[in-house]
Formats: structure tokens, C-alpha cells, sequence
């Protein structure tokens, strides 16, 4: 039903108003009695064999939804009801921000993708702060994408990153720290070994002194090159943080199918969906070889099927997250996985 009637129309719609429209539907009829359990009835796969436990937290499922699909965390609840096991709510950053100007997202339906330069566009720390104390379900694990101020120069950005770690490290069961979007200018610069071993560093120190320390993951950019990816490992060894998420979405626009001048046309931005799914793998099977399986991988980029997640889970990956798979696949996304997740293990 969805791919034949819900995503056409929706698609009649620029991406950011079709998302906008889909979440004041989702508020509106969650409201009524009963629709959260029927949703959790239909959607949800109750399996032990799918249970997975990592960095100390238990994980009902491995299918998650990755970060940017609720930057204000204003939907968690509901979205939680679509059989995620995890839901990374962000990025966000200390201060509201407007992000970069409209248009700034567009659909490639030949290749099944999208291109994004939103820029961080969201209400700031205090206003996922406000949402997240009213958290009602503890079922699905909740993380928290935590970034810097495009204003914030490279030099002062661990200040930005400390601030959103303290007002979170409370409401949020994991954290990753976004260095890899493509549309913070300089943002990636922080990926550089030195910075980011500092950057990682004090968060750690700072999780230490926690009652309750919270699992601090990376998430990385796909077109980082082998030498690049030995520095990551060595700096997730250096300072001891618990894993990493790969990928973020590329810069690269190779193989695709969308005509070059219409890709053109779109401009800048950051790829995400099937085109990155082999460069998602390749990454992913390189941390994980050249590591010796020592951390765990959260994999996301260009999973819409089983047979993708399960690609990655093969190549390395302890858990999927899924973003433009959920946009082009439907809310039954996660549901479908975890059924070809059990007759892969079976």
C-alpha cells in the first residue's frame, strides 16, 4: 500500500514539506486511543534470537532509525512504534539554528536516494532537553547526535560538543559525535586525528565522572580514505570510546543513474541511499578487519531490504540504521528486516 499509493502522493510533495506533512499526521493520530498499540502490533517482530546487547545496553532488535529523520526529538515516541529497537534522535547543536537555505533536499527516485545540505537545521539542545523528559516508553533505546554550531569556529567546537553531552547525558542511552557531515563548512576537519582524539578524549573524561557513564560513539564519513580509517581505529583505541557509526553520507557522485545534469542541477550536499550502499560495506569491512573485530560498528548507508542489513551485519556491522531505505521502503521497513534477519540466522 505504501509503495503503490502513500509514497506517490507524498512524493507529489517537495522532501521537506512531505516530511513536515508526515509528522503532524503521525501527532495527529497517535493522539486517538489505541493507535500506538495497534501500530506495535502490526510493525513490531518479538523475537529473543533478534535481541542484541552491546556497550551495555540491551537491544530489542537490531534495526534502528538513524539520525536526521527527527532532529527535535519530537516524534520519538511514535516513531518507536514502527519496530525500531533504536532511534537516534538529532544532530543537534547548543544554540537553534536555522540551517543552510531551502531548497536543500531533494529525491533521486532512479537511484533511490536523496540529497541533503539541511546544515544541522534544528531547535537546539534545550528544546530536545524539554521533549525528552517526558519519555514515557524506555523499550526502544534512545541515542543523541550531537554536533557543533556552524557559527562555533573548529577551534572552540569542543565547547559546543561538551555542552549538548552535559544537557543530554541524563535523557539519551548512547551518544554519537558527528564530525562527517558534508554541510557544516570545515566540519570534517574535526576527523583530522589530532582534534578528534581531543574531542573524544574530554568526553570521555567527562563520561567518566558520570553516575551513569553512556555509551560514546563516532560516526564517520564514508569518503575517508585507508589511512584515514587506520587513524580512526587508532584513535577509537586511544581513547577508549565504544564504537563507531559508518557512514555518513558522501560527497562522492559516481555510478549514479539520475542524469548528470539534473544531479548537477541539485547542487551541493551530502548522498544518501542505495548509491552508498557498497562504499557503506566497504568501510564498514575495513574497520572490522583491520581492527580485529575489536569495536562494534552501528552501519548505515543504503540499507532498504534484509538482504542489504544483511550485507553489512557480514561485513562487520553489530546493528543497522536505516534513513532514505525508510523513506523509499515505508513505515514496514524495520519489520521486514527483522523477518529476513530470522530466516538468515535460522
Amino acid at each position: 500500500m505504501y509503495k503503490a499509493l502513500i509514497r506517490p502522493l507524498l512524493f507529489l510533495l517537495s522532501p521537506e514539506s512531505a516530511h513536515h506533512f508526515v509528522f503532524s499526521c503521525l501527532k495527529f493520530f497517535f493522539r486517538l486511543p489505541g493507535i500506538a498499540a495497534i501500530c506495535r502490533a502490526c510493525y513490531t517482530v518479538n523475537d529473543k534470537r533478534l535481541e542484541r546487547k552491546l556497550f551495555g545496553l540491551n537491544f530489542p532488535n537490531p534495526v534502528g532509525l538513524a539520525a536526521g529523520f527527527d532532529k527535535d526529538a519530537r516524534l520519538f515516541e511514535e516513531l518507536g512504534c514502527f519496530g525500531f529497537g533504536f532511534i537516534e534522535v538529532g544532530t543537534v547543536t547548543p544554540k537553534p539554528q536555522p540551517g543552510n537555505d531551502k531548497p536543500r533536499m531533494f529525491r533521486l527516485p532512479q537511484d533511490q536516494a536523496l540529497i541533503n545540505r539541511m546544515g544541522f537545521n534544528n531547535e537546539g539542545v534545550e528544546a530536545m532537553v524539554k521533549r525528552l523528559r517526558g519519555r514515557k516508553d524506555f523499550r526502544v533505546i534512545i541515542g543523541g547526535n550531537i554536533g557543533k554550531n556552524k557559527a562555533t569556529p573548529n577551534e572552540k567546537a569542543m565547547d559546543d560538543y561538551e555542552h549538548c553531552f552535559e544537557k543530554l547525558s541524563g535523557l539519551v542511552d548512547y551518544f554519537v559525535v558527528n564530525v562527517s557531515s558534508p554541510n557544516t563548512p570545515n566540519l570534517r576537519e574535526l576527523q583530522d586525528r589530532e582534534p578528534l582524539t581531543r574531542l573524544l578524549s574530554r568526553l570521555k573524561t567527562l563520561n567518566a565522572q558520570k553516575e551513569r557513564p553512556k555509551p560514546i560513539l563516532l560516526k564517520i564519513a564514508p569518503d575517508l580514505g585507508d589511512s584515514q580509517l587506520d587513524d580512526i581505529i587508532a584513535i577509537v583505541r586511544e581513547t577508549g570510546i565504544d564504537g563507531v557509526v559508518a557512514t555518513n553520507t558522501t560527497i562522492a557522485r559516481a555510478g549514479l543513474r539520475t542524469p548528470e545534469a539534473e544531479v548537477q542541477q541539485k547542487g551541493s550536499g551530502g548522498l544518501s541511499g542505495k548509491p552508498l550502499a557498497q562504499r557503506s560495506t566497504e568501510v564498514i569491512r575495513y574497520l572490522s578487519e583491520k581492527s580485529g573485530n575489536s569495536f562494534p560498528i552501528i552501519a548505515s548507508g543504503g540499507i532498504h531490504t534484509a538482504e542489504d542489513a544483511i550485507e553489512k551485519l557480514k561485513a562487520g556491522a553489530s546493528l543497522v540504521q536505516v534513513y532514505t531505505g525508510f523513506i523509499y521502503e515505508g513505515p514496514g521497513i524495520a519489520k521486514e528486516i527483522c523477518k529476513g534477519l530470522l530466516k538468515y540466522e535460522m
